[in-house]
């Protein structure tokens, strides 16, 4: 158990480079679905071997990687640092679940399959790394190392304008890292230890007694630039760039066209783990690092918070494209997770995690939805189907689960994620009331698009424009489908199984960070 949170990072990173030598077979497909499966049995056992009664990290690796020597100054030492807890956990499971199923969707793929496979893989390792590293530096490198796999696969295996989607995504994507990379070094400069070792140690900076007495990000010593304190400026370049990631609105027009442009299995994986990317940088570096200035500016986070969850709904009911539909929705959903964190509240907090991962599950049901549909008909606009019910009966079922469970039916994990961020944005005192009702819109609005969309598509006589072949799902069709819906029941009815997980470290985090 010792490297085990090592191997969850490398093992899919060491057999793309393994893959990427070997030629393309009707085999590889196999080869990549047998290490993402042992990536998933690994995830399995630290499940298995997790207290979930501690809130420290654990399963923790820290070793020495990058030491410099500044004279006076001190020592300037980047780790090699990893570790779990009840934050990280959940989203490393999902993470090596989804990837499974989308690994089992791309075997449609038929060009460059190794190439194809090795990118995969690599985006893999990249996201574990970025949800297990303690290290600010170690998580900057996982966190642009992951753009590369994902331009390649939109940018080559998209649909006919996959070289502006990917282009798109990854200049969006690196103006945010910018202004993550800025803020890192002025934390870097800002911040040393009693060894006067200079850190990116997230413990470290996330404790205010190791600021610089002269430093310009000191609490204490605030630095004005045009009236606005230097430690506020540092907050919002941070929050843009994980805002960036997340999306939310108006940093968000990325994502539509990303989806749209994307296969199938990307847009699983962008949809349901590299967007929680953001989210995750919200609550395990921004807010512990900036709690003081996070008070002070939680009400602006609310409020985008609601501009987000209302206007991507609103886009969601005006699209005729299905999967640009769902990618709208996803910025609304996305929404409530921002709502949960600005709380800071225990189940706001709890519920923006919950949010996250019953996002994680629905998001990626949604587009496989709309991979089925595609696969047979090539086709994704709404008004050209009619009547589907009557030839794809299973497929109609699952599609009317995730649609109620997206749209916050009661029984389903889409409930309990915005039940429990509204709850704490509600009993939070650093929110307004009024926000928080107007924010509820957002509910209202999704069942009307996802409703609409339901009745237009599936009910009444059968009509397709094409009349294509509709054979109802198949058994690999079945395999990524059948789970995601046990899954979001499972949640639904037994949220206790995630919130044991996540509660002990929230509890932990709010107690040691001094915002009220």
């Amino acid at each position: 158990m010792t490297h085990l949170l090592s191997i969850l990072i490398f093992w899919p990173i060491l057999c793309a480079f393994i893959l990427s030598f070997l030629p393309s077979t009707k085999n590889t497909k196999y080869f990549a679905l047998a290490i993402v499966l042992v990536e998933f049995l690994f995830s399995i056992v630290l499940y298995l071997n997790f207290n979930a009664e501690s809130p420290h990290y654990q399963f923790v690796e820290k070793q020495e990687w990058i030491k410099l020597s500044l004279g006076n100054l001190g020592t300037a030492i980047v780790e090699y640092h990893v570790g779990i807890d009840g934050i990280s956990l959940p989203l490393v499971l999902l993470t090596a679940l989804i990837t499974l199923i989308a690994i089992i969707s791309s075997f449609t793929i038929d060009k460059k399959e190794t190439t194809y496979y090795s990118l995969f893989l690599l985006l893999l390792g990249s996201l574990m790394g970025c949800f297990l590293a303690l290290d600010f530096f170690l998580f900057f490198l996982f966190f642009e190392f992951m753009l590369l796999p994902m331009y390649f696969l939109i940018g080559i295996w998209g649909g006919e304008r996959r070289e502006y989607a990917a282009i798109k995504f990854f200049l969006y994507t690196m103006v945010g890292s910018v202004f993550i990379l800025i803020v890192m070094i002025g934390l870097y400069l800002s911040m040393v230890d009693k060894n006067l070792t200079h850190s990116f140690d997230l413990n470290v900076l996330s404790n205010s007694k190791n600021y610089l007495i002269d430093s310009f990000l000191n609490p204490n010593n605030p630095i004005l630039i045009f009236g606005i304190s230097v430690r506020n400026i540092a907050f919002w370049l941070l929050f843009l760039g994980f805002a960036i990631k997340l999306p939310i609105v108006p940093l968000h027009t990325w994502l539509p066209d990303a989806h749209v442009e994307a296969p199938t299995p990307v847009s699983v994986v962008l949809a349901a783990v590299l967007l929680k990317v953001g989210g995750y940088g919200f609550i395990r570096i921004l807010l512990p690092i900036f709690p003081d200035v996070f008070k002070q500016n939680s009400n602006a986070l609310a409020i985008i918070a609601t501009i987000s969850i209302i206007y991507g709904g609103l886009n969601a009911l005006a699209q005729s494209d299905l999967k640009k539909m769902i990618a709208y929705s996803s910025v609304s959903h996305i929404g409530f997770v921002l709502l949960g964190i600005a709380s800071y509240t225990m189940e706001g907090m709890n519920g923006a995690l919950y949010q996250m991962v019953s996002h994680g599950i629905l998001s990626a049901l949604l587009f496989l939805i709309v991979g089925v549909l595609y696969d047979r008909t090539h086709d994704r606009i709404i008004q050209n189907f009619r009547g589907l019910a009557k030839p794809m009966p299973q497929f109609t079922v699952v599609t009317a689960i995730s649609f109620f469970a997206s749209l916050g039916l009661p029984a389903f994990s889409g409930f309990v994620g915005e039940l429990f961020t509204l709850m704490g944005s509600f009993n939070s005192v650093l929110i307004p009331k009024w926000l928080v009702a107007l924010a509820t819109l957002g509910i209202i609005i999704s069942a009307g698009y996802f409703l609409w969309t339901f009745q237009r598509m599936f009910l009444g006589e059968f009509w397709q424009r094409n009349n294509n072949i509709l054979p109802d799902l198949s058994l690999r069709e079945k395999l990524m489908l059948y789970p995601l819906v046990a899954l979001t029941i499972i949640l639904g009815l037994f949220p206790q199984l995630f919130f044991n997980i996540s509660n002990k470290t929230f509890e932990n985090f709010l107690v040691n960070q001094s915002v009220f």
